[in-house]
Protein backbone atom coordinates (compact mmCIF):
# COMPACT_ATOMS: atom_id res chain seq x y z
CA UNK A 1 0.00 0.00 0.00
CA UNK A 2 1.44 3.23 -0.89
CA UNK A 3 0.88 6.66 0.95
CA UNK A 4 2.14 10.41 0.52
CA UNK A 5 2.98 10.62 3.95
CA UNK A 6 3.50 8.19 6.26
CA UNK A 7 3.52 9.54 10.31
CA UNK A 8 5.28 6.86 12.70
CA UNK A 9 3.76 7.59 16.40
CA UNK A 10 0.62 8.97 17.50
CA UNK A 11 1.28 11.40 20.42
CA UNK A 12 1.40 15.07 20.06
CA UNK A 13 4.34 15.21 17.41
CA UNK A 14 2.74 12.70 15.15
CA UNK A 15 -0.84 14.56 15.33
CA UNK A 16 0.57 17.61 14.49
CA UNK A 17 2.53 17.03 11.73
CA UNK A 18 -0.01 15.03 9.99
CA UNK A 19 -2.40 18.10 10.18
CA UNK A 20 0.00 20.57 9.15
CA UNK A 21 0.50 17.86 6.16
CA UNK A 22 -3.02 17.46 5.41
CA UNK A 23 -3.14 21.51 5.64
CA UNK A 24 -0.78 21.89 2.67
CA UNK A 25 -2.81 19.56 0.50
CA UNK A 26 -1.49 15.55 1.19
CA UNK A 27 -4.46 13.26 0.95
CA UNK A 28 -2.71 10.24 1.62
CA UNK A 29 -1.74 9.80 4.88
CA UNK A 30 -1.15 7.35 7.61
CA UNK A 31 -0.55 7.58 10.94
CA UNK A 32 1.40 4.37 12.52
CA UNK A 33 0.78 4.20 16.51
CA UNK A 34 1.92 1.08 18.61
CA UNK A 35 -0.55 1.74 21.59
CA UNK A 36 -4.12 0.73 21.18
CA UNK A 37 -5.61 4.80 20.66
CA UNK A 38 -4.07 7.96 19.85
CA UNK A 39 -3.00 10.96 22.15
CA UNK A 40 0.81 9.20 23.21
CA UNK A 41 1.98 10.39 26.60
CA UNK A 42 -0.45 12.54 27.04
CA UNK A 43 -2.60 10.65 27.84
CA UNK A 44 -1.48 9.47 31.28
CA UNK A 45 -0.90 13.47 32.25
CA UNK A 46 -4.40 14.23 33.81
CA UNK A 47 -2.81 17.44 35.40
CA UNK A 48 -3.26 20.96 33.65
CA UNK A 49 -1.20 23.54 32.17
CA UNK A 50 -0.94 22.10 28.60
CA UNK A 51 -2.02 24.54 25.38
CA UNK A 52 -0.96 27.92 27.42
CA UNK A 53 1.15 29.11 23.87
CA UNK A 54 -0.79 27.13 21.27
CA UNK A 55 -4.42 26.99 22.01
CA UNK A 56 -4.35 29.94 24.19
CA UNK A 57 -5.72 28.19 27.22
CA UNK A 58 -5.32 26.04 29.86
CA UNK A 59 -5.83 22.39 29.24
CA UNK A 60 -5.11 18.64 30.97
CA UNK A 61 -3.11 16.46 28.58
CA UNK A 62 -6.03 14.04 27.25
CA UNK A 63 -7.72 17.47 26.25
CA UNK A 64 -4.70 19.04 24.66
CA UNK A 65 -4.75 15.54 22.24
CA UNK A 66 -8.62 15.33 22.30
CA UNK A 67 -8.26 18.64 20.40
CA UNK A 68 -6.12 17.34 17.83
CA UNK A 69 -7.55 14.06 17.36
CA UNK A 70 -10.82 15.83 16.84
CA UNK A 71 -9.06 18.05 14.26
CA UNK A 72 -7.75 14.83 12.13
CA UNK A 73 -11.59 13.25 12.38
CA UNK A 74 -12.50 15.73 10.07
CA UNK A 75 -9.65 15.07 7.53
CA UNK A 76 -9.18 12.19 5.61
CA UNK A 77 -5.94 11.11 7.37
CA UNK A 78 -5.83 7.40 7.98
CA UNK A 79 -5.19 5.83 11.04
CA UNK A 80 -3.52 2.56 12.29
CA UNK A 81 -3.35 2.02 15.95
CA UNK A 82 -2.05 -1.26 17.97
CA UNK A 83 0.21 -1.45 14.57
CA UNK A 84 4.26 -1.48 15.68
CA UNK A 85 6.95 -0.35 13.04
CA UNK A 86 9.49 -2.83 12.74
CA UNK A 87 11.75 -0.80 9.87
CA UNK A 88 12.23 2.19 8.17
CA UNK A 89 14.64 2.34 4.88
CA UNK A 90 15.99 4.60 3.04
CA UNK A 91 13.95 3.85 0.22
CA UNK A 92 10.86 4.99 2.52
CA UNK A 93 9.46 1.57 2.73
CA UNK A 94 7.73 1.06 6.36
CA UNK A 95 7.74 -2.53 7.58
CA UNK A 96 4.68 -2.51 9.65
CA UNK A 97 3.43 -5.90 12.05
CA UNK A 98 -0.59 -6.08 13.59
CA UNK A 99 -3.13 -8.37 14.92
CA UNK A 100 -5.51 -7.49 12.64
CA UNK A 101 -3.70 -7.13 9.28
CA UNK A 102 0.08 -9.44 9.88
CA UNK A 103 3.17 -7.97 7.93
CA UNK A 104 3.01 -5.62 5.54
CA UNK A 105 5.24 -3.47 4.00
CA UNK A 106 3.96 0.05 3.43
CA UNK A 107 5.63 2.50 0.99
CA UNK A 108 5.51 6.02 1.40
CA UNK A 109 6.46 9.94 -0.65
CA UNK A 110 7.48 11.21 2.99
CA UNK A 111 7.93 9.96 6.29
CA UNK A 112 7.87 11.79 9.35
CA UNK A 113 9.68 10.00 12.48
CA UNK A 114 7.35 10.73 15.50
CA UNK A 115 8.23 7.94 18.17
CA UNK A 116 9.30 10.50 21.30
CA UNK A 117 11.78 9.24 24.04
CA UNK A 118 11.76 6.66 26.41
CA UNK A 119 12.33 7.03 30.32
CA UNK A 120 15.53 5.98 31.74
CA UNK A 121 15.38 3.36 34.07
CA UNK A 122 17.66 2.25 37.11
CA UNK A 123 20.22 0.03 35.18
CA UNK A 124 20.95 3.06 33.11
CA UNK A 125 21.93 4.85 36.03
CA UNK A 126 23.66 1.79 38.33
CA UNK A 127 22.00 2.60 41.98
CA UNK A 128 23.40 -0.09 44.30
CA UNK A 129 21.36 -1.99 46.67
CA UNK A 130 18.80 -5.10 46.33
CA UNK A 131 16.65 -5.87 43.81
CA UNK A 132 12.94 -5.37 45.51
CA UNK A 133 9.57 -4.47 44.34
CA UNK A 134 8.40 -1.00 44.34
CA UNK A 135 11.09 0.81 42.29
CA UNK A 136 9.80 2.45 39.61
CA UNK A 137 10.16 4.93 36.56
CA UNK A 138 7.95 8.49 37.24
CA UNK A 139 6.21 7.70 34.04
CA UNK A 140 5.31 4.35 34.86
CA UNK A 141 3.94 4.96 38.15
CA UNK A 142 2.14 7.79 36.50
CA UNK A 143 0.71 5.49 34.26
CA UNK A 144 -0.70 2.77 37.12
CA UNK A 145 -2.16 5.33 38.96
CA UNK A 146 -3.36 7.68 36.17
CA UNK A 147 -4.84 4.95 33.80
CA UNK A 148 -4.81 1.64 35.56
CA UNK A 149 -5.52 2.82 38.86
CA UNK A 150 -3.30 1.68 41.01
CA UNK A 151 -1.16 3.00 43.73
CA UNK A 152 2.32 2.54 43.57
CA UNK A 153 3.39 2.80 46.81
CA UNK A 154 2.73 5.15 50.81
CA UNK A 155 6.19 6.06 51.58
CA UNK A 156 7.91 7.51 48.39
CA UNK A 157 11.98 8.92 47.46
CA UNK A 158 12.32 10.10 44.14
CA UNK A 159 15.43 10.47 42.49
CA UNK A 160 15.54 13.00 39.98
CA UNK A 161 14.29 16.58 39.42
CA UNK A 162 12.77 16.00 35.80
CA UNK A 163 9.43 16.71 35.21
CA UNK A 164 7.78 14.34 35.30
CA UNK A 165 9.35 13.45 39.05
CA UNK A 166 8.12 16.68 39.82
CA UNK A 167 4.57 15.99 38.78
CA UNK A 168 4.64 12.66 40.22
CA UNK A 169 5.09 14.15 43.77
CA UNK A 170 2.25 16.21 43.78
CA UNK A 171 0.20 13.13 42.55
CA UNK A 172 1.22 11.16 45.29
CA UNK A 173 0.95 13.56 48.09
CA UNK A 174 -2.78 14.01 46.37
CA UNK A 175 -3.33 10.43 46.54
CA UNK A 176 -2.47 10.30 50.25
CA UNK A 177 0.88 9.08 50.06
CA UNK A 178 3.73 10.85 51.87
CA UNK A 179 6.72 11.83 49.63
CA UNK A 180 9.61 12.34 51.90
CA UNK A 181 12.35 13.92 49.40
CA UNK A 182 13.46 14.63 45.55
CA UNK A 183 16.73 14.00 45.63
CA UNK A 184 19.15 15.30 42.42
CA UNK A 185 22.63 14.71 41.90
CA UNK A 186 23.08 18.09 40.33
CA UNK A 187 23.59 21.83 42.00
CA UNK A 188 20.04 22.62 40.02
CA UNK A 189 16.52 21.18 39.74
CA UNK A 190 16.15 19.92 36.17
CA UNK A 191 12.53 20.83 35.86
CA UNK A 192 10.69 24.20 34.93
CA UNK A 193 10.69 26.49 37.83
CA UNK A 194 7.20 26.47 37.72
CA UNK A 195 6.89 22.77 38.20
CA UNK A 196 9.20 23.10 41.69
CA UNK A 197 6.88 25.99 43.05
CA UNK A 198 3.80 24.49 42.19
CA UNK A 199 4.74 20.64 43.15
CA UNK A 200 7.54 20.49 46.07
CA UNK A 201 7.36 24.06 47.68
CA UNK A 202 3.36 24.25 47.77
CA UNK A 203 3.27 20.80 48.91
CA UNK A 204 6.55 21.27 51.49
CA UNK A 205 8.34 18.44 49.47
CA UNK A 206 11.92 18.72 50.43
CA UNK A 207 14.30 18.65 47.34
CA UNK A 208 17.72 17.95 48.06
CA UNK A 209 20.36 19.08 45.59
CA UNK A 210 24.11 17.72 44.81
CA UNK A 211 22.53 14.23 46.65
CA UNK A 212 22.09 11.01 45.05
CA UNK A 213 20.41 7.63 46.60
CA UNK A 214 23.60 5.63 47.44
CA UNK A 215 21.85 2.34 48.33
CA UNK A 216 18.33 0.52 47.95
CA UNK A 217 17.68 -2.00 50.78
CA UNK A 218 14.88 -4.08 51.35
CA UNK A 219 14.02 -7.62 50.96
CA UNK A 220 10.56 -8.06 49.26
CA UNK A 221 9.94 -4.24 48.85
CA UNK A 222 11.48 -1.79 49.48
CA UNK A 223 12.11 -0.76 53.04
CA UNK A 224 14.68 2.22 53.32
CA UNK A 225 17.36 3.94 50.48
CA UNK A 226 20.29 5.63 51.98
CA UNK A 227 21.11 9.49 50.41
CA UNK A 228 24.54 11.14 50.60
CA UNK A 229 25.28 14.54 49.41
CA UNK A 230 27.49 14.53 46.36
CA UNK A 231 30.80 16.79 45.87
CA UNK A 232 31.62 18.39 42.26
CA UNK A 233 32.67 15.32 40.73
CA UNK A 234 29.05 13.47 41.51
CA UNK A 235 30.86 11.47 43.80
CA UNK A 236 29.28 10.78 47.50
CA UNK A 237 30.59 12.47 50.41
CA UNK A 238 31.35 9.77 53.49
CA UNK A 239 29.67 10.68 56.48
CA UNK A 240 26.87 12.85 54.55
CA UNK A 241 24.59 9.65 54.93
CA UNK A 242 20.75 10.32 55.37
CA UNK A 243 18.42 7.51 55.72
CA UNK A 244 14.94 7.05 54.72
CA UNK A 245 12.32 4.95 55.55
CA UNK A 246 10.43 4.31 52.21
CA UNK A 247 8.70 1.75 50.31
CA UNK A 248 9.12 3.12 46.71
CA UNK A 249 11.61 4.71 44.85
CA UNK A 250 10.49 6.95 41.75
CA UNK A 251 13.04 7.62 39.37
CA UNK A 252 13.10 10.63 37.16
CA UNK A 253 16.44 10.80 36.07
CA UNK A 254 16.10 11.58 31.81
CA UNK A 255 14.44 10.73 28.88
CA UNK A 256 16.07 9.47 25.95
CA UNK A 257 14.82 9.85 22.08
CA UNK A 258 13.49 6.74 20.67
CA UNK A 259 15.84 6.25 17.53
CA UNK A 260 15.52 2.72 16.98
CA UNK A 261 14.39 2.60 14.02
CA UNK A 262 16.22 6.23 12.89
CA UNK A 263 19.64 4.28 13.78
CA UNK A 264 18.55 1.08 11.50
CA UNK A 265 17.86 3.66 9.03
CA UNK A 266 21.26 4.78 8.86
CA UNK A 267 20.30 8.51 9.76
CA UNK A 268 22.94 10.92 10.97
CA UNK A 269 22.74 11.27 14.47
CA UNK A 270 23.52 13.94 16.92
CA UNK A 271 25.90 12.46 19.96
CA UNK A 272 24.35 15.28 21.76
CA UNK A 273 20.81 15.35 21.44
CA UNK A 274 20.78 11.22 20.49
CA UNK A 275 18.32 12.27 18.01
CA UNK A 276 18.80 12.87 14.33
CA UNK A 277 20.43 15.67 12.51
CA UNK A 278 17.75 17.44 10.82
CA UNK A 279 18.35 21.16 8.97
CA UNK A 280 15.98 23.81 9.07
CA UNK A 281 12.57 21.92 7.97
CA UNK A 282 13.40 19.30 10.50
CA UNK A 283 14.53 17.34 7.52
CA UNK A 284 16.86 14.53 8.02
CA UNK A 285 20.43 13.34 6.12
CA UNK A 286 17.55 11.28 4.12
CA UNK A 287 15.67 13.40 1.51
CA UNK A 288 11.84 12.71 2.33
CA UNK A 289 12.53 11.46 5.96
CA UNK A 290 11.90 13.75 8.69
CA UNK A 291 11.60 13.53 12.01
CA UNK A 292 9.70 16.04 15.05
CA UNK A 293 8.92 16.53 18.53
CA UNK A 294 10.89 14.20 21.50
CA UNK A 295 12.76 12.17 18.91
CA UNK A 296 14.61 14.92 18.05
CA UNK A 297 15.57 16.09 21.12
CA UNK A 298 13.84 16.27 24.63
CA UNK A 299 11.40 19.42 24.47
CA UNK A 300 9.75 20.79 28.10
CA UNK A 301 6.12 21.87 27.00
CA UNK A 302 4.23 20.16 24.34
CA UNK A 303 3.37 23.53 22.74
CA UNK A 304 6.58 23.50 21.41
CA UNK A 305 6.57 19.82 20.18
CA UNK A 306 3.15 21.23 17.84
CA UNK A 307 5.21 23.78 16.57
CA UNK A 308 8.27 21.93 15.05
CA UNK A 309 5.74 18.91 14.21
CA UNK A 310 4.06 21.69 11.89
CA UNK A 311 7.20 22.33 10.88
CA UNK A 312 8.00 19.14 9.59
CA UNK A 313 4.18 18.21 8.11
CA UNK A 314 4.61 21.17 6.15
CA UNK A 315 8.27 20.45 4.78
CA UNK A 316 6.90 16.52 4.10
CA UNK A 317 3.99 18.07 2.15
CA UNK A 318 6.03 20.17 -0.01
CA UNK A 319 8.53 17.40 -0.45
CA UNK A 320 5.84 15.46 -2.01
CA UNK A 321 5.01 18.50 -4.34
CA UNK A 322 8.47 18.32 -5.83
CA UNK A 323 9.61 21.39 -3.51
CA UNK A 324 12.62 20.75 -1.72
CA UNK A 325 15.37 23.24 -0.99
CA UNK A 326 18.95 22.61 -2.59
CA UNK A 327 21.77 21.01 -0.77
CA UNK A 328 24.05 24.37 -0.55
CA UNK A 329 24.77 26.71 0.11
CA UNK A 330 24.30 25.55 4.03
CA UNK A 331 25.33 27.11 7.40
CA UNK A 332 26.44 24.39 9.65
CA UNK A 333 25.02 25.24 13.04
CA UNK A 334 26.71 23.92 16.81
CA UNK A 335 26.98 24.85 20.56
CA UNK A 336 29.56 26.67 21.95
CA UNK A 337 30.32 27.39 25.47
CA UNK A 338 27.71 26.45 28.10
CA UNK A 339 25.70 25.33 24.98
CA UNK A 340 24.69 21.90 25.31
CA UNK A 341 23.32 21.03 21.37
CA UNK A 342 21.33 23.26 18.69
CA UNK A 343 18.13 22.26 16.75
CA UNK A 344 18.70 22.66 13.73
CA UNK A 345 22.19 21.77 13.13
CA UNK A 346 22.55 22.35 9.44
CA UNK A 347 20.72 25.49 7.78
CA UNK A 348 19.89 25.48 4.29
CA UNK A 349 19.67 29.25 2.89
CA UNK A 350 17.27 28.39 0.04
CA UNK A 351 14.65 27.68 2.72
CA UNK A 352 15.97 30.43 5.33
CA UNK A 353 14.01 33.48 3.63
CA UNK A 354 11.98 34.38 7.12
CA UNK A 355 15.11 33.32 9.37
CA UNK A 356 15.94 30.77 11.31
CA UNK A 357 14.47 29.37 14.57
CA UNK A 358 17.16 27.88 16.68
CA UNK A 359 16.41 25.82 19.97
CA UNK A 360 19.23 24.50 22.69
CA UNK A 361 19.62 24.32 26.03
CA UNK A 362 22.27 25.19 28.58
CA UNK A 363 24.51 23.20 30.48
CA UNK A 364 24.43 25.46 33.91
CA UNK A 365 22.01 28.26 35.64
CA UNK A 366 23.17 31.61 34.55
CA UNK A 367 21.79 35.13 35.11
CA UNK A 368 22.17 37.99 33.63
CA UNK A 369 23.83 36.82 30.15
CA UNK A 370 23.79 37.04 26.45
CA UNK A 371 23.25 34.09 24.19
CA UNK A 372 25.68 35.39 21.46
CA UNK A 373 26.23 33.75 17.74
CA UNK A 374 29.39 33.91 16.01
CA UNK A 375 30.59 32.66 12.65
CA UNK A 376 33.95 30.81 11.97
CA UNK A 377 35.85 33.82 12.16
CA UNK A 378 34.79 34.79 14.94
CA UNK A 379 32.38 37.94 14.41
CA UNK A 380 29.68 38.05 16.38
CA UNK A 381 26.78 37.49 14.12
CA UNK A 382 23.36 38.67 17.30
CA UNK A 383 23.59 38.86 20.66
CA UNK A 384 20.24 38.28 22.82
CA UNK A 385 20.40 38.84 26.39
CA UNK A 386 18.82 37.09 29.26
CA UNK A 387 18.10 37.44 32.34
CA UNK A 388 17.64 34.00 33.80
CA UNK A 389 19.06 30.34 31.56
CA UNK A 390 18.76 26.97 33.24
CA UNK A 391 19.25 23.62 31.70
CA UNK A 392 15.31 22.26 32.58
CA UNK A 393 13.86 24.82 30.40
CA UNK A 394 14.68 24.73 26.44
CA UNK A 395 15.79 28.00 24.79
CA UNK A 396 15.41 29.17 21.45
CA UNK A 397 16.37 32.18 19.39
CA UNK A 398 15.07 33.73 16.19
CA UNK A 399 17.79 34.29 13.44
CA UNK A 400 16.57 36.91 10.50
CA UNK A 401 17.76 36.33 6.92
CA UNK A 402 19.89 39.20 7.18
CA UNK A 403 21.76 38.14 9.82
CA UNK A 404 22.36 34.50 8.28
CA UNK A 405 23.56 36.42 4.99
CA UNK A 406 26.55 38.37 7.23
CA UNK A 407 28.04 34.87 8.70
CA UNK A 408 30.84 33.54 6.79
CA UNK A 409 30.87 29.94 7.28
CA UNK A 410 29.74 27.73 10.44
CA UNK A 411 27.69 29.43 13.01
CA UNK A 412 28.71 28.75 16.85
CA UNK A 413 25.88 29.46 19.74
CA UNK A 414 26.81 29.90 22.72
CA UNK A 415 26.89 32.15 26.40
CA UNK A 416 29.36 34.46 26.40
CA UNK A 417 32.34 34.41 28.58
CA UNK A 418 32.28 35.79 32.00
CA UNK A 419 28.53 35.63 31.93
CA UNK A 420 27.64 35.65 35.92
CA UNK A 421 26.31 32.06 36.50
CA UNK A 422 23.71 31.30 39.32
Amino acid sequence: MKFDVIVIGGGPAGLAAAHAAWQDGCKSICIIERDKELGGILNQCIHNGFGLHFFKEELTGPEYAGRFIDMLRETGVSVRTDTMVLDVTPEKQVHVVSTANGYEILEARAVILAMGCRERTRGAIGIPGTRPAGVFTAGAAQRYLNIEGYMVGKRVVILGSGDIGLIMARRMTLEGAKVLACVEVMPYSGGLTRNIVQCLHDFDIPLYLSHTITDIQGQDRVERVIVAEVGPDRKPITGTEMTFDCDTVLLSVGLIPENELSRAAGLEMDPRTNGPVVYENMETSIPGVFACGNVVHVHDLVDFVTAESQRAGHAAAAYCTGVSPAAAPLLPLKGGNGVGYTVPQHIRMENAQDGVSVFFRVRAVYRNVKIVVRDEKGTQIAAFPREHLAPGEMESIKLPRVLLDKAVGALTVEIEEGSERA
